[in-house]
Parts: C-alpha cells; sequence; structure tokens
C-alpha cells in the first residue's frame, strides 16, 4: 500500500459581476467584480501563508476561474507552473434560467421554486434548445467536444456525472505519481460540491446543504490508496466563513 501522502486544494473562484448581480451565471463567461480580484490576492496570500505550494493545478475554462487561479499563482510567485484547463470543471450549466436575477425569479416563480432548481439534487434547471445560439456546441472552446456530451442545462446530479471522468483521471494520476503530490483545483461552486461529493462519499441528501463562498481555500489531506482524508479545514476566519456561506444559501430567497 502507498504511504504516500496527498494534498488538495479546491479553491472557487472570486466574486463574478454576476455573483454581485445576483444571477444564475452556469456557463455564461463572465469576469470577476472589483471585490472578486480582491477576493482572489486574499486567497492566494493565505496559500503563502499556508505554505502550500502546488505541483498539480487545474481550473475550468471560464475566465472567472482562470482568472482567480492566475492571480493566486502570481502571489505565490508560480506564474510559471502548467495549468490544466478542463471544460468538465465548468460550473454547473442553468439552462434556461442563465443570466435571471435569482430574487426576481423567486418572486416570479417562488421562492419554493427557485430552491428546488438551485437546490435539489436531481432537479434541472429549464432546458435550451439544441439549436439555441446559447448551446455550448457553438462556442469555440468546446469543439472537438461530442455535442452529446454538452449540457442544454443541469442538475447537481448532472454535473457529478459530468465531473466523474475527471475526477477519475485525476486520483489515477496521482495514486501512480513518484511521491506526494500537491494539487490545486480552481473551478465553481457545483463542481467543486462534486469533487467533494466523490471524495468524501458524501450523501445525495448531504451535499445540496454545502455550500461553498467565493474564494475560501478548502484544504485536505488524504492518505493511501484509498486517499482517506485525514485533514479536512478552511484556510481563513471562521465566523467570516460561516457568513459568507450563509449568504450564498440565501440568494435564491425573496
Amino acid at each position: 500500500m502507498s504511504l504516500a501522502t496527498h494534498e488538495l486544494l479546491l479553491l472557487r473562484h472570486g466574486e463574478s459581476q454576476w455573483n454581485k448581480e445576483n444571477r444564475f451565471t452556469g456557463w455564461q463567461d463572465v469576469g470577476l467584480s472589483d471585490r472578486g480580484r480582491e477576493e482572489a490576492l486574499n486567497a492566494g496570500k493565505l496559500l503563502c501563508e499556508h505554505k502550500f505550494k502546488p505541483n498539480l493545478v487545474y481550473t475550468s475554462v471560464l475566465k472567472r476561474a482562470i482568472h482567480t487561479l492566475n492571480s493566486v499563482l502570481a502571489q505565490m510567485d508560480m506564474d510559471w507552473i502548467a495549468v490544466e484547463k478542463n471544460w468538465r470543471l465548468n460550473e454547473r450549466h442553468y439552462g434556461a434560467l442563465t443570466g435571471l436575477n435569482k430574487k426576481e425569479t423567486a418572486e416570479k416563480h417562488s421562492e419554493e421554486q427557485v430552491q428546488i432548481w438551485r437546490r435539489s439534487y436531481s432537479t434541472p434547471p429549464p432546458l435550451i434548445d439544441f439549436e439555441d445560439p446559447r448551446h455550448p456546441r457553438f462556442d469555440l472552446r468546446y469543439q472537438g467536444i461530442d455535442a452529446k456530451l454538452l449540457p442544454r442545462g443541469e442538475s447537481l446530479k448532472d454535473t457529478v456525472e459530468r465531473v466523474k471522468p475527471f475526477f477519475a483521471e485525476w486520483k489515477n494520476k496521482i495514486l501512480n505519481s513518484d511521491g506526494n503530490t500537491s494539487t490545486l483545483i480552481v473551478a465553481h461552486g457545483n463542481s467543486l460540491r462534486a469533487m467533494m461529493m466523490l471524495l468524501e462519499n458524501i450523501s445525495e441528501k448531504d451535499i445540496v446543504e454545502i455550500n461553498l463562498a467565493t474564494a475560501v481555500p478548502l484544504y485536505y489531506r488524504l492518505e493511501g490508496v484509498d486517499l482517506k482524508v485525514g485533514e479536512k479545514k478552511f484556510f481563513g476566519d471562521a465566523a467570516e466563513i460561516q457568513a459568507a456561506m450563509d449568504k450564498v444559501k440565501n440568494q435564491g430567497k425573496k
């Protein structure tokens, strides 16, 4: 049995402009807000304080995650490191809800319905049509990917299924490495919850209660061939992190 220790740090991107406006964002390629850029800087400083040095780095193909990662790496003076951008780490696709204000949508369709769309495990949002110009198959970054794999809208369950191949490849890579590894993944609230679910065997019931705040580093120390969680903790002030998570939880309310 391998005695190697593997570190994993999950980081949701900093606040985006649509996060600020309380809109469903999904695969829409929205940039960071001024606050989001500041959050990314602070996340980088926290990683420096905790002396976290990755040798494997991943992000999605959406610029709010990419720009957050770039800022974090700059803070650590690691701009040189190779980065793998993977579409499977994209945020959950919100289908026809994309761009809508969450509060206004709750007022129109009811708070209960919006909470089902946002927080149920297996209920998808209203889907966009395959011919809709917003479909990912019309985006250059997804050329070469089978259009049948690209979503028209996703539940959290769908997002987990999308992330599974990435998780399997990453797991295989670190378990076949020559020694200890440190992985940094900068992605999105739902794709990171999918990673957590797969890593910790979190139930469908429990995963919907987990909320990840923007730019708060979540650290794991993993042990052995089964990647057992030896340590799990957030970097930062506990009270501030809890307040930020509560804010995420309440985004879909009137």
